[in-house]
Formats: C-alpha cells, sequence, structure tokens
C-alpha cells in the first residue's frame, strides 16, 4: 500500500509543477498586456501595463488651464486609478482561476 501513497505524491508534485508554470504563462501574458482610461469626455488619456506602470499620459491642449491647474489633476489621477484598477481587476480574474478552492487564496 506504501508505493500507491509515493504515486499520489508524485502526481501531487507534477500537477503542482504543472500549475506553477501555467501561472507564470499567465503573469506573463497579464504584464504584456495594456490598459487604457480616460476622464473628462477623453480629454485626459492614461495607459498601465500589467505590472501597475503607467506607459503613457496624453492630455487634450483645450484642457490645460493656467486657472484651473487643479481639475487637470483631478483628471489625471481619475484616469490613472481607473487604469490601475483594471489591471487590478484582470489580475484577480486571470489569478483567481489557479486559486478557486485553496484556502484563504494567493492574490
Amino acid at each position: 500500500m506504501r508505493g500507491g501513497g509515493g504515486m499520489n505524491k508524485n502526481n501531487m508534485m507534477k500537477q503542482m509543477q504543472k500549475m506553477q508554470k501555467k501561472m507564470e504563462q499567465a503573469q506573463e501574458e497579464l504584464y504584456e498586456m495594456t490598459f487604457e482610461a480616460t476622464a473628462g469626455g477623453g480629454m485626459v488619456k492614461v495607459v498601465a501595463n500589467g505590472k501597475k506602470e503607467l506607459t503613457d499620459v496624453e492630455v487634450n491642449e483645450e484642457v490645460v488651464d493656467p486657472e484651473d491647474v487643479e481639475m487637470l489633476q483631478d483628471l489625471i489621477l481619475a484616469a490613472t486609478n481607473d487604469a490601475l484598477k483594471q489591471v487590478d481587476d484582470k489580475t484577480n480574474e486571470t489569478m483567481g482561476e489557479f486559486t478557486k478552492g485553496m484556502p484563504g487564496g494567493m492574490f
């Protein structure tokens, strides 16, 4: 009977290694994705990658008002927060596939 238990451990280890490779691949794919968000009706656009790094910020010159810098700051913050939330949502969706049924999850 002992031999059968060893096989289960080997199978379990193989399954865990397989899952780890799939997780690493999913993480890499996530890192390569881009997430775009706008604010102010498209006046400000922010692009982030899956690593939560901003890769582009575009500001329409019409929204640049020296008398109202605070509004521009608010639009940039809103677009940035939206883009980063998209990254979080996609990360949870993608990586959650690997943590289903695990106690406490991993992400």
